[in-house]
């Protein structure tokens, strides 16, 4: 591929983030909401109260933000949680805005302790407390900021202490998407890509995409690569079942780490009860990784339960596997059990 080619290629799989509420497929309830909180924001001609997007990664939130920024015509500043150490970073940042501009704060709910001390003064009244000197001379001079709409996103909303999330004028939570909202978004990225692909494709590639847009757009990526490396000038059905099989994700989107964790689940511990460190070590993983990548995907759908005691494969888990579950296996979650 020559350079010409390469930019190319990057700026197409860069349009596939939509850049209006309009061209947001999914979300109807938190599209509306937002649309009439941004109708309201021009009328008044101010900026928009602050927002806190919340819901599992890939669903949108980063793209809501900037779409967020297009439909107010404003300039947008892109920060994390994890990315402002003390409080002094976020105070540089914040002086820095201008009058209506977006701060998208990601993963909000690992901001330092100081930090969200800091922003609760600024959310409020839009000003901050620059402490000047040490010890019993110092003293804390108040500068004032533009109004700014303070976005953030967060994958872990309960971790949110009560003061920060009241502070936000709307909170909207991203659920997952259906299949065939899946199969608009593959439909509208395979036009952005220059792809032919076939409705038959287009599905194969939604049943296996987790309910995430992120997802569904990669996985076409894949496909698309696979087909290109055989000859083919469009994505065929068998194509996609193909390059899926070679990438290791399942008719039901389980990739490797998810039948790693449920396969060790069932063979080494005879489909639990098993604390969540011993399945992680089991599978040769992070704690955090199993608990944060794995588990959501197969609790919802059935696959894995937690229980005061530990992790337990279903029936439904057992015959993913193509294993038989012991007798009685249904009867284990009949009665439900907080976390363990």
């Amino acid at each position: 591929m020559n350079p010409q080619s390469a930019t190319d290629e990057l700026a197409a799989e860069h349009a596939l983030r939509p850049k209006t509420l309009k061209d947001f497929i999914g979300q109807h309830r938190v599209r509306q909401q937002i649309d009439v909180l941004l109708r309201a924001a021009r009328k008044r001609d101010s900026a928009a109260d602050h927002i806190l997007l919340s819901g599992p990664p890939g669903l949108g939130k980063t793209t809501l933000a900037m779409i967020l920024a297009s439909e107010m015509q404003t300039p947008i500043r892109i920060t994390s949680g994890p990315a402002i150490t003390h409080a002094g970073d976020l105070a540089a940042i914040l002086s820095s805005l201008v009058e209506g501009e977006i701060l998208f704060l990601d993963e909000i709910h690992r901001l330092p302790r100081p930090a969200e001390e800091l922003l609760y003064l600024a959310m409020e009244d839009f000003r901050v407390d620059v402490v000047v000197g040490k010890g019993p001379g110092a003293t804390a001079i108040p500068l004032q900021l533009p109004r700014f709409t303070l976005v953030g996103a967060t994958t872990r909303a309960g971790l949110l202490p009560s003061p920060l999330r009241d502070r936000f004028g709307f909170t909207a939570h991203l659920d997952f998407y259906e299949e065939s909202e899946l199969e608009e978004v593959i439909s509208r990225s395979a036009v952005l890509l220059g792809l032919t692909i076939d409705k038959d494709a287009i599905g194969e590639i939604a049943s296996r995409s987790r309910g995430t847009p992120r997802i569904s757009n990669r996985l076409l990526r894949r496909v698309r690569d696979y087909a290109q490396v055989n000859g083919s000038n469009s994505l065929t059905h068998s194509d996609a079942q193909a390059a899926l099989d070679m990438y290791e994700v399942d008719a039901k989107g389980l990739d490797r780490l998810d039948r790693s964790v449920l396969l060790a689940l069932i063979e080494r511990f005879n489909g639990g009860p098993v604390g969540l460190s011993t399945l992680a070590i089991a599978v040769g993983e992070e704690t955090e990784t199993v608990e944060s990548v794995a588990e959501p995907f197969l609790v919802r759908n059935g696959f894995m339960a937690r229980t005061p005691r530990g992790r337990v494969a279903t029936a439904l888990g057992w015959e993913h596997v193509g294993r038989t579950p012991p007798p009685g296996i249904a009867t284990l979650f009949d009665t439900p059990a907080p976390d363990a």
